[in-house]
């Protein structure tokens, strides 16, 4: 087993390797197309996390007041940056196989590739969509500190994890195809149970329990604790988010690989 294991581990490192200008191409690619005659380009990038910015300011400072530490409209936007990215990266990637037929079926690379593509076009958006942070710390004089060296950190997390459910729901898809319309439903519950727009720390109880388990909060309670209060994250809850992204990474992952080989005979 442990083998068998080491082994595959091996392949799968080397072959991401080998075909990683086909992953680059890809992503290229795909990032051409999403963006190809479209009139407002890459600001689509950050236009819905804007639009939500303002509709979620205006119900949480006019309608009723939600107590955080920073004005909210950065509050949100820097919650709803990192979320996007999740959101968007798991979209594209649980079709990434099933619209990629022809290849999938005729050509061999690892089948990796369209999962990850889709990541990288999403951390596009992400950096995209970052610019709008940048300008938002400036006109409310949030200043940079020595915490900003960790945010690759947090970045870093952030994607295995994303990986990590790419894989499983690209994977799950192929074979059961309202996997794709069944995650519609689930990532917008899932953003409310994440401290996304409010902080969900703050619900107790059985319902605040199971919502202390979400990997996401403690991720984006981090990009808010380095880049908004210029300090390092509460490190037991992110070492946990870490740790769960990791072994949903490999899982999923190993998973994957160990199926790919009979995803032409499932289309």
């Amino acid at each position: 087993m442990l083998l068998r294991l080491r082994t595959d581990v091996r392949e799968m490192l080397a072959e991401m390797l080998e075909y990683r200008e086909l992953l680059y191409s890809m992503a290229r690619r795909d990032l051409l197309l999403r963006y190809k005659q479209t009139a407002m380009g890459f600001a689509w990038a950050f236009f819905m996390p804007v639009l939500n910015m303002i509709i979620f300011s205006v119900i949480f400072t006019r309608v009723t007041k939600l107590n955080v530490n920073v004005p909210y409209p950065i509050y949100a936007y820097a919650g709803l940056l990192p979320w996007s990215f999740l959101a968007s990266s798991l979209r594209f990637s649980v079709i990434s196989l099933t619209g990629n037929i022809p290849l999938v079926t005729k050509v061999y690379f690892p089948r990796e590739v369209f999962p990850f593509a889709a990541i990288l076009v999403s951390l596009v958006d992400f950096a995209v969509g970052a610019t709008f942070l940048a300008a938002l710390m400036v006109y409310y004089g949030i200043g940079v500190s020595w915490a900003i060296l960790f945010l690759p950190v947090v970045l870093l997390v952030q994607v295995v994890f994303i990986a990590g459910m790419a894989l499983l729901l690209s994977m799950s898809n192929l074979y059961f195809r309202d996997v794709k319309y069944i995650f519609e439903v689930v990532v917008t519950v899932w953003m409310f149970a994440t401290s996304v727009v409010y902080p969900v720390q703050s619900i107790g109880g059985r319902l605040g329990a199971i919502l202390a388990l979400n990997p996401m909060t403690p991720i984006i309670e981090a990009y808010r604790a380095v880049l908004l209060h210029g300090t390092l994250p509460d490190p037991e809850p992110f070492l946990l988010a870490a740790a769960l992204s990791c072994v949903v990474f490999a899982v999923g992952w190993l998973t994957f690989h160990r199926a790919e080989f009979q995803f032409a005979e499932r289309i």
